[in-house]
């Protein structure tokens, strides 16, 4: 027999398809982790060259350096390809008019730039706050603010691949932020397990995954490893990026060598060093999960979804 879910996937009775994977909840474990990045609503963004003329400026007439509002910015694309300097004016959640005003050439900028836009946006809010972003990631600031390093996903990629930035950097509104910088939690998401649940559980735009925050992460329910199960995964997880930086930036490449070394085109290729690497991490979370190395993705999707239930919802 076979079944139709609401998600509209499907599948013979037994068989991983037939999972009925929309009935997974949220779960407290993971709320207030991962977010969106926040939604700029105007061309906040600038080159890394213009960014680093202001870095340079004296002190504004506040004392204040341009460092205060101007810090690196990524979107997906500089996940999937390669990071491209681009920076973001920043005048954070609720700074007032008249102090970003003291921070005079991001300003200027934004004055001239963003307030002619946002002078017709139907949102009172916006119109009204026009040199701040439309949504600033409060939430994801605060559970930012201790961190140093943070992982990131795109929302929309061909790979569900997850990278490290640092706290400096801000997410643009097309990244999910996962607020760890441990690695084991890194090397459970770039797990297979991680990854298949994220494509059934996530949304799709046209042939694309699409990563959420709330379906597709909060309703993970990750391992609960013991001391030495967490540092296999996170020992695992080093050497894969160690592996992946190298690939991505060798001493002496040249510049048309580097533009094609991308996390997309890697994985495209799949190397034999890359997929053993995945190999020895998912054997890792297979093993924090209590499972076999060689379980079946229907078998972990399976075993996934009875944990989901076991756990306290959101």
């Amino acid at each position: 027999m076979t079944v139709i879910h609401s998600d509209l996937t499907g599948g013979s009775v037994g068989t991983g398809a037939a999972l009925d994977l929309t009935k997974a909840r949220r779960l407290k474990e993971n709320l207030g982790i991962a977010f969106q990045g926040p939604v700029k609503v105007g061309v906040f963004d600038i080159p890394g060259a213009l960014a680093k003329e202001w870095l340079a400026l004296p002190p504004n007439p506040n004392g204040r350096p341009n460092s205060d509002v101007v810090r690196p910015w990524a979107n997906g694309m500089d996940i999937t390809r390669r990071p491209r300097d681009m920076y973001i004016i920043d005048f954070g959640v609720d700074m007032p008019e008249n102090e970003a005003a003291l921070y005079e050439a991001p300003f200027a900028y934004v004055r001239f730039h963003v307030k002619p836009e946002r002078d017709k946006n139907r949102d009172a809010w916006r119109r009204t706050h026009w040199w701040l972003h439309g949504r600033s990631g409060e939430d994801l600031r605060r559970a930012l603010a201790s961190m140093r390093r943070y992982v990131a996903t795109p929302r929309v990629a061909k790979h569900r691949l997850f990278v490290w930035l640092d706290v400096a950097v801000l997410p643009d509104s097309a990244v999910v932020a996962i607020a760890r910088d441990d690695d084991c939690t890194f090397g459970i998401v770039h797990s297979r397990f991680h990854g298949v649940w994220a494509l059934r559980l996530g949304t799709s735009l046209e042939d694309r995954p699409r990563y959420t925050a709330t379906t597709t992460f909060e309703t993970f329910p990750f391992p609960r490893p013991n001391d030495m199960q967490r540092r296999t995964i996170a020992a695992a997880t080093t050497k894969l990026i160690r592996l992946r930086n190298a690939w991505l930036d060798p001493t002496g490449a040249s510049a048309a060598e580097l533009k094609k070394r991308t996390l997309t085109n890697l994985y495209n290729e799949r190397p034999a060093w890359l997929a053993n690497a995945h190999s020895t991490l998912d054997a890792s979370v297979a093993d924090a999960y209590g499972w076999p190395a060689d379980v079946s993705q229907e078998d972990a999707l399976g075993r996934l979804l009875s944990l989901n239930f076991e756990r306290e919802p959101a």
